[in-house]
């Protein structure tokens, strides 16, 4: 099963970004983007996470970063 987490952007060089979602960070290519990035910007990522797929509303992200972060800590209990 995929899930498609919002991640953070926090660095961008050229085509390619540093994201951070739940504390982990990883390099993702911004190669297929169609649209500017920016630090600050959300994006969900394909591929693995090798490649940014689309850029998500600041209020859509946090909402599903909120819901995750309860479905996660649930799970946990």
């Amino acid at each position: 099963m995929c899930m498609a987490v919002p991640s953070r952007v926090i660095a961008v060089d050229g085509q390619m970004a540093t994201v951070e979602a739940f504390g982990q960070t990883r390099q993702t290519s911004l190669m297929m983007m169609d649209e500017p990035v920016a630090v600050g910007d959300y994006l969900i990522l394909g591929a693995g996470g090798n490649f940014a797929a689309e850029k998500v509303a600041e209020a859509t992200a946090l909402a599903a970063i909120d819901y995750l972060s309860q479905v996660l800590s649930d799970g946990l209990a």
